[in-house]
């Protein structure tokens, strides 16, 4: 049997779907192994602190993507690759097919016949997070590979980079904000679901009960996404665009994230965040975030009401204010 060169793993092509396939990345990080990710551009800031074997941009063209694949192999010298698909498409499997990247992947999409090791999906419905790292078990297995486990607990694990850091507190500083003293809200969600829209409709009620309490409400979308998060929540303070790993950084410095089941959601509990997710058109038990820092309101059938999210965040946000209390009392003890 040859010695395996390298694994090249391709991730999904969605925000939140990268977050939730990170404890895959880190199982074959674990292998000791070089590996090479495959996965759309913007997946590199986020990634930046991870020691991998390279990084291939995925443009969704797949000729184009064959060839970039194709080529980094031949100028690494990896003679025996093996691949992960972590998409289902038919696309992805034929970009490894004919890189040169004999590849694991399940059988969706009419690709069993592409794939050297095709997998059947399991008949249990699983959480996207549990689903992604259940191929990359398998695919280990079958190469005679060390297994990884999900951590306990649930955690996506992401690593930050100290430059993400610094831009995150450089973009507070400027907004004459201090970490643990905002509330980070994100009123938008591209796309549809099924044709529904995925953005809880009362934004900027929540936004002015919690401003009427006293605390910062600040948001910071996509550049994209500006004009629909200003009619969504009017009066939150909006920061400048960020880079993804300054962006969820900012999640993590935040007292709280309140969010659509959308890439916020998913960053933020990659980043270990205190989050609320709120759910009206998708499922919280598939695309829930994957964190114990995080807590869902809602269904695939129907929003919360404004006043339970309102009761709902006021409950989350009492602990907090309690702690505050408490250090500021401490603070006048011994003071003349």
């Amino acid at each position: 049997m040859s010695t395996i060169s390298a694994i090249y793993l391709r991730l999904p092509n969605w925000i939140g779907d990268v977050c939730m396939s990170l404890p895959s990345l880190h199982t074959l990080l674990d292998t000791g192994l070089p590996i090479v990710v495959c996965a759309r551009p913007w997946a590199r800031d986020l990634l930046a602190s991870y020691k991998l074997g390279g990084f291939i941009d995925m443009k969704g063209r797949w000729r184009e993507d064959r060839a970039a694949v194709h080529a980094f192999r031949k100028k690494a010298q990896h003679a025996h690759p093996r691949g992960i698909l972590l998409p289902d498409s038919l696309s992805s499997a034929m970009v490894f097919k004919f890189g040169g990247i004999p590849s694991a992947g399940y059988r969706d999409d009419g690709r069993s016949l592409i794939l050297r090791w095709p997998v059947n999906k399991p008949a249990n419905n699983l959480h996207a997070v549990e689903a992604w790292h259940y191929i990359t078990n398998q695919a280990l297995k079958r190469w005679n590979l060390p297994l990884g486990g999900l951590p306990a607990p649930r955690r996506l694990g992401l690593q930050l980079a100290e430059r993400h850091e610094a831009e995150a507190r450089q973009a507070l500083s400027e907004a004459g904000l201090q970490p643990g003293r905002y509330v980070l809200i994100a009123p938008t969600a591209t796309g549809l679901h099924k044709g529904k829209v995925k953005v809880w409709p009362y934004y900027d009620t929540l936004t002015r009960h919690l401003q009427a309490k006293g605390y910062t409400v600040v948001m910071c979308p996509p550049a994209a996404e500006t004009d629909e998060a200003r009619k969504n929540a009017p009066s939150a303070l909006l920061l400048p665009p960020l880079k993804l790993g300054a962006f969820a950084t900012l999640t993590r410095l935040s007292t709280l994230v309140i969010c659509n089941d959308s890439g916020v959601s998913h960053l933020a509990a990659a980043a270990g965040a205190r989050q609320l997710t709120l759910f009206g058109v998708t499922q919280p038990e598939r695309t829930g975030p994957w964190s114990d820092q995080a807590s869902c309101l809602g269904s695939a059938q129907a929003w919360p009401l404004e006043t339970q999210a309102m009761e709902y965040v006021d409950a989350l946000l009492e602990p907090v204010d309690a702690s505050k209390q408490d250090r500021d009392s401490f603070s006048l003890v011994g003071k003349p």
